[in-house]
This record gives C-alpha cells, structure tokens and sequence, in this order.
C-alpha cells in the first residue's frame, strides 16, 4: 500500500475532528486554527510542520511522529505524548496550554516552552535537559526521576521540583520562585 505523501501544504479552519486526517507524511505543512479535538492522528509523520492557533485536546498520537514541529498559540490539552513515536521527537511550544498533557520517560533534549500553561502536565522519567520554560506556568507539573540538568526555569514559576529524586546538576532558578526546590519539606519562609 502506498503512504500519502503531503509537502508545503497549509490547512486552514479545517475540522479534523469532523474531517478525518490522511494518514501519511506531512513536510513542511502549515496548519492554522484547525481543530483536531478527540482526532486520532495515530501513524501520522509530521516533520518541520508548524501548528498555530489549533485545538488538539485529548488528541490521539499513538505511534504519531513529530520532528522539528513547532506549536504556537495551539491548545494541546490532555495529550499522551508517550504513546507517539518518540525516535527523532522534536517540538518547540509557545503560548500554548498544555495542560493535563503527558511527557513520561520522552527525551526533550533542548526543547524550548515560551509563555506556556503546563498545569499538571506529567514529566516524570523524561529528559529535559537544556529545556528553556520561559514564562511558564508549571503548577501542579510532576517532575519524579526526571533529568533536568542545565534546564533553565529562571522566567517560570509555581514549580515544584525534589532535588531528591530529580537531576539538576546546573540547571537555573531565581528568586523567588527557587523556594518551589523545598516544597516537600513543608517548611514555611518569610
């Protein structure tokens, strides 16, 4: 059977929630305000795609490949990132709310987060080093087993992050959103 082959094209307002995605390979395709809610982009190779202003909530991405992809303004809610191909996984996210999605054990090397709502998004076992949060949100974000040297979340805040049980060999913090480092000992600072 032959794989469809996509390149250079842009989509836009399309309703994939309604109109079903052709799995194949996307290159260099540019989605604007589609809507991807509940869509199964499951077996789908996005490669140096660009996704803005798009509604992925609690999209499927099972055995999906995302490589040099880049999310801007998209809201990507509930997503289990785990689940799509994780050989070559590349994306960068700004303003977008991430919330509820899930990272575990999938290496982010170098990925950069600007301005994003990660709300109890889930990084547990996942490679973040050299990640840049840049003004993000990271309430209630679970970070357990999770390598995160020379991260830099010196512009985010509301994190809460056990040096315990987390790598953060040269990773950056300011005040005085650094206190989030001693959350676990329920200690009070004035």
């Amino acid at each position: 059977m032959n794989k469809t082959f996509i390149e250079g094209k842009k989509f836009q307002r399309v309703n994939f929630s309604r109109d079903i995605l052709v799995k194949g390979d996307y290159d260099h395709c540019t989605f604007d305000n589609c809507i991807f809610l509940n869509s199964n982009m499951s077996e789908v190779n996005f490669i140096d795609c660009e996704f803005h202003h798009c509604d992925f909530s609690v999209t499927k991405v099972s055995r999906a490949s995302f490589r040099d992809v880049t999310f801007n303004g998209c809201k990507v809610s509930g997503v289990h990132f785990e689940e799509c191909n994780t050989f070559g996984f590349s994306a960068d996210f700004e303003s977008c709310q991430l919330r509820l999605s899930s990272f575990y054990k999938l290496s982010l090397k170098n990925t950069q987060f600007k301005e994003c709502d990660l709300q109890e998004v889930d990084f547990s076992e996942s490679n973040l080093t050299g990640v840049v949060f840049d003004r993000c949100n990271l309430s209630g974000t679970i970070f357990k087993n999770t390598v995160m040297e020379k991260a830099d979340f010196r512009t985010s805040y509301n994190y809460s992050i056990d040096p315990e049980i987390n790598r953060v060999r040269k990773a950056k913090f300011s005040a005085p959103s650094v206190l989030g480092l001693l959350d676990k000992y329920d200690i009070i600072i004035e």
